[in-house]
């Protein structure tokens, strides 16, 4: 049989996986990676902490470099940017920097166009007059952006800083730029930040801001930003939860409310969208065009526990693109499943969630009842010294015992992202709550207990809301 000629599309997560599995199951196959900029496979999540100065340099940021890539074999074409795609003739337009416009063939495309940053509806960033990086207003989700970010910061030396969102990018920016320094305001609409936890949760991430002076306005929705005639200063105006207005002047403002998936390109070719505007997909990441496969930001997700949806996460573009190269040399992987399990960092806190909170349970359709268990226990013996309370929500099905999913939030030192791991791997194998207590888990007072966290946290869902259930089965009830 002879070698594919494979193109992807985008050189972030899914498009860079996408051509190194291809190379790597067939290494006679022409593969071309056509990248919009010049910053192929670049971790986009480490973008804040190079912001904070914790990553010294850029560069540093790649996950490969880019003569790593081309020494698989792989042919990278950066500055260029993807302008169509002929379907019928199987050729993708491409122009480069230079302005030269070409076609490339191919046997099976692959489309990683990823994302892009939410522009919302606030005076002064639509329009032809929209504020923009030169006057100390950015939005942040590539290189180019950051680099812009980083300028404003050396030429502004800004003494204070406003973040419109508080979601994932939001904390950690408020978090890098209160670590050089800068007097951050957090602005969120919603009524607790990182809204994708319980309330009560986002709380305890709320009270780690505040403990490190940054200032946390939530229920607050920005509706203008503005230049102070006659310097350098910005005007931001809001209005509170009380429904009272006001104005808060600073020096560089940061828009963080969340990203779109980016289509247009597959769209105009005649790919069938799907959730939240997102190229629809198979499990196989086939999407309706012939020999077209899409995968990361830009595409579906198929979620274990909700079917069809929308989850932009770098963990997940790795494994579609990966599948998506596999299949395009004619292989026949599917893609298992997102659980959503997402973990972030805000200073020595941690945040972490897999699977469905009570609400989304309730809302999937698919005859749960489900119900959520608060427990707080330690994340190892508390004879020992610097043991901390970590606190943990698992969501069960009341009538099954079914998992449905977990959050938790603890100090840095309580291992929550291996916690929330064991939660998922629980989930992705569709395990009863009970069963979390047959898991052979590591322990030493030092690190665990004999029952672990997120064991004790199982047996106090059980015991609220399934004890009944094991009573009647053992007819003790």
């Amino acid at each position: 049989m002879a070698s594919k000629r494979i193109v992807a599309i985008g050189g972030s997560d899914a498009g860079i996986s996408a051509a190194l599995r291809a190379r790597e199951l067939d290494p006679d196959s022409e593969v071309t990676v056509v990248v919009a900029d010049a910053y192929p496979n670049f971790s986009i999540c480490g973008i804040p902490y190079y912001v904070s100065g914790e990553v010294d340099h850029w560069s540093n940021l790649a996950h490969r470099t880019l003569a790593d890539l081309k020494a698989t074999g792989m042919q990278v074409r950066t500055n260029t940017l993807a302008t169509g795609i002929d379907v019928t003739g199987k050729r993708v337009l491409v122009r480069d920097a230079a302005g030269w416009i070409e076609e490339l063939p191919y046997d099976a495309l692959i489309v990683g166009t990823g994302a892009v940053s939410v522009r919302p509806p606030i005076e002064g960033l639509t329009g032809p007059d929209a504020l923009g990086p030169a006057d100390g207003v950015h939005l942040l989700h590539n290189m180019g952006d950051t680099f812009a970010v980083m300028q404003s910061l050396t030429a502004r030396s800004p003494k204070a800083a406003v973040v419109i969102g508080a979601g994932y990018i939001g904390l950690e920016m408020a978090e890098a730029l209160t670590t050089r320094g800068i007097h951050v305001t957090q602005i969120e609409a919603l009524p607790e930040v990182l809204p994708t936890v319980d309330p009560g949760l986002g709380a305890l991430v709320h009270d780690e801001l505040a403990a490190h002076d940054v200032e946390v306005l939530t229920g607050t929705k920005v509706s203008a930003i503005s230049r102070v005639p006659g310097g350098n200063l910005l005007l931001v105006q809001a209005t509170g939860p009380d429904g009272k207005t006001f104005s808060q002047a600073t020096d560089l403002v940061l828009v963080v409310v969340g990203v779109r998936p980016d289509t247009a390109l597959a769209a105009t070719a005649g790919a069938k969208l799907g959730v939240k505007g997102a190229i629809d997909v198979d499990e196989y990441m086939r999407t309706s065009l012939p020999d077209v496969y899409a995968a990361g930001d830009c595409a579906v997700t198929h979620h274990r526990l909700l079917g069809k949806t929308w989850l932009p996460l770098g963990t997940t573009a790795h494994n579609q693109g990966r599948i998506a190269g596999e299949n395009a040399l004619g292989g026949s992987r599917w893609f298992a499943g997102s659980l959503g399990t997402q973990v972030v960092k805000v200073f020595d806190l941690v945040a972490a969630r897999t699977g469905l909170r009570d609400h989304e349970a309730a809302d999937a359709g698919r005859g749960w009842t489900p119900a959520t268990t608060a427990s707080r226990p330690d994340d190892h013996k508390a004879y020992y010294p610097g043991a901390t309370p970590i606190s943990i929500r698992v969501t069960g099905d009341t009538e099954s015992g079914l998992l449905l999913g977990a959050q938790l939030v603890g100090r840095l030192s309580a291992e929550i992202s291996k916690r929330v791991d064991m939660y998922a791997a629980a989930l992705f194998h569709g395990m009863p709550v009970d069963s979390l207590s047959e898991l052979d888990l590591s322990y030493t007072p030092s690190l665990g207990s004999p029952w672990d966290a997120v064991q004790i946290a199982a047996q106090a869902w059980m015991s609220e809301h399934h004890l009944d259930v094991q009573r009647r089965m053992l007819g003790t009830h």
